[in-house]
């Protein structure tokens, strides 16, 4: 894969600043807020039902995660998804911890039954569960996946006709048609609870800026996975990973993503 392109669209999101509406988690919510201003985009963490329509309304993409989920938050979801599909802006779900419970899984799929969905983000386990496969989950992590991860997404991003991403040590991004796979990362950024949802927080920002979502994913992943890279090689643990992660992506550069990013097709 070509990689000029990445870097002009990481250009483009520094220089404009995009607005991302999340309804997420309160576990992660300020390491959401705080990565998503280090990608280079504003956030905005609003949930309630009276303002999620009119803040989606000038929002230029908007992130649902369902980490803690309930009753008002879904009501909140489908509010703020159906003005943003209204504006045509995109919308990116993390169906964290679908399969631990009924609950959650139901709940994805009503998201993606009601709302155009345009990037699905999760782990093996919960695209698995999602996709029809057979997968394990656990709380919210995943524990496997019968059979090919990439044929599953996509076979799945076909018949639901959206974008796929499946994180893990390489991270499978595809619309089916176009499959693109991200080597960067490092095993440090499971050490410390966030790092799935602050991957979608930086999708957000990378898709608010691009109508191409298999590139917007693979930019976001790339540029996240390379910060996770250069933080571990001075983090002393879990702790000081978490700041210096925050402190590389800040301080990463579109000619960085252009040099660093380890993208193959599939």
């Amino acid at each position: 894969m070509k990689k000029q392109p990445i870097s002009d669209l990481f250009s483009r999101v520094r220089e404009k600043r995009p607005l991302v509406h999340h309804i997420t988690n309160y576990v992660t919510v300020n390491d959401c807020a705080n990565i998503t201003i280090c990608a280079g985009g504003a956030p905005v963490m609003a949930d309630a039902a009276e303002e999620v329509a009119e803040m989606a309304a000038i929002a230029s993409a908007l992130v649902l995660n369902i980490g803690t989920l309930n009753r008002v938050q879904i009501e909140s979801m489908i509010l703020a998804g159906t003005m943003a599909n209204d504006r045509k802006i995109p919308v990116i779900l993390d169906p964290v911890g679908v399969g631990a419970t009924q609950y959650r899984t139901k709940t994805a799929q009503r998201l993606l039954d009601t709302l155009d969905i345009a990037i699905i983000k999760g782990n093996a386990g919960e695209i698995g569960v999602l996709a029809g496969a057979e997968a394990e989950v656990r709380g919210v992590d995943s524990h496997g996946l019968a059979g090919n991860p990439v044929t599953i997404a996509q076979d799945f991003a076909q018949v639901a006709g959206l974008t796929v991403v499946v994180s893990g040590a390489t991270d499978i991004i595809t619309d089916g048609k176009t499959t693109n796979l991200v080597e960067n990362g490092h095993p440090m950024m499971g050490s410390i609870s966030g790092t799935g949802c602050m991957a979608a927080s930086v999708t957000g920002v990378f898709a608010a800026e691009s109508k191409d979502r298999v590139q917007a994913a693979t930019a976001a992943f790339a540029a996240f996975g390379i910060a996770g890279e250069r933080a571990a090689a001075s983090a002393r643990g879990p702790f000081s990973f978490k700041t210096a992660l925050f402190d590389e992506m800040a301080s990463l550069k579109p000619d960085d993503l252009a040099r660093e990013a380890r993208i193959r097709t599939g």
